[in-house]
């Protein structure tokens, strides 16, 4: 069971055996210090030095969830993390309206429906835009857009305090909310818990149960994308670990709404070409302190 913690005590690093499918494998997941904790992001509204939004905080946009220090183990191997915030939901086709100005007729379902058929260049121009609404600096730094849609001289500031995409990692901290099981329902009835193996498209988002962290749809609904190249994990302890430099394939995880039930698994990983389009991928936000 998930636990809330208030306290910030550190707390010493456990190991608890599980076993989960695919990739992930004999995974275990560790506490390093504190839980996720239930709440909006108010602090989102600093001016990292252009144009001051000082009435303007990220919570205006979208309800976020705080995540704590925290670890998980595969195969014996540690990876940490840094606390961070996460969306609750997938981003919303209102929400995309509203930081991008619009969305294509053909793909427009309502606000409340998840955005698709954006590639993970459109996801991290999304958070581009985000973070200079909120008045952040941007993670995603390139030399121009080519007509292709491919960012190109692309890199990644971890460093920065901004809107992004979570790390693979944060994604599955965020997603297991302290579980170690298969899926993050247990034996539940995973028809309670996710949209998944429809052949009609996407439904609104939060319609089904959360997580233990109260986020929805971290499985099915819509595959979203993570920051991280695709690449086998390392075989050495990684703090804030963040994939390779670069590669071919950015990492996709939770599953899709056409999806069968595999795919859910809160450890469980797809590969896809970063100008992939699909209405079965979407994405959700991380706000990053700066790692």
């Amino acid at each position: 069971m998930f636990v809330r913690l208030i306290a910030t005590s550190l707390f010493a690093l456990f190991l608890v055996a599980c076993t989960a499918t695919g990739d992930s494998a004999d995974m275990q997941p560790s506490e390093l210090n504190g839980g996720i904790n239930g709440g909006n992001l108010s602090d989102g509204n600093k001016d990292p030095g252009g144009d001051s939004q000082d009435s303007v905080e990220l919570s205006d946009f979208a309800e976020m969830v705080n995540v704590s220090a925290m670890g998980i183990t595969r195969n014996g191997v540690a990876f940490s993390v840094s606390a961070y915030s996460i969306s609750v939901t997938e981003v919303t086709q209102g929400l995309y309206r509203k930081v991008m100005g619009s969305i294509s007729k053909e793909d427009s379902l309502g606000d409340d429906y998840p955005v698709f058929n954006v590639s993970w260049y459109d996801a991290a121009l999304f958070c581009n835009a985000l973070s200079k609404k909120v008045g952040l600096d941007t993670a995603y730094v390139y030399e121009s857009r080519n007509s292709g849609g491919e960012l190109t001289g692309l890199s990644i500031d971890y460093a920065a305090e901004s809107v992004r995409l979570p790390s693979e990692m944060e994604w599955e901290i965020a997603a297991r909310a302290g579980t170690l099981t298969t899926y993050y329902w247990d034996t539940d009835v995973a028809s309670k818990y996710a949209y998944y193996g429809q052949h009609n498209g996407p439904t609104k988002v939060a319609e089904y149960i959360p997580n233990d962290a109260g986020l929805y749809d971290m499985a099915g609904n819509v595959a979203e994308w993570v920051n991280d190249w695709y690449y086998a994990y390392p075989t050495v302890s990684q703090e804030n670990y963040s994939g390779p430099a670069e590669g071919t394939y950015k990492v996709v995880r939770g599953g899709g709404w056409s999806d069968k039930a595999p795919a859910l698994a809160s450890g469980e990983r797809e590969k896809k070409d970063p100008k992939h389009r699909s209405q079965t991928i979407g994405f959700r936000i991380v706000y990053s302190r700066g790692i």
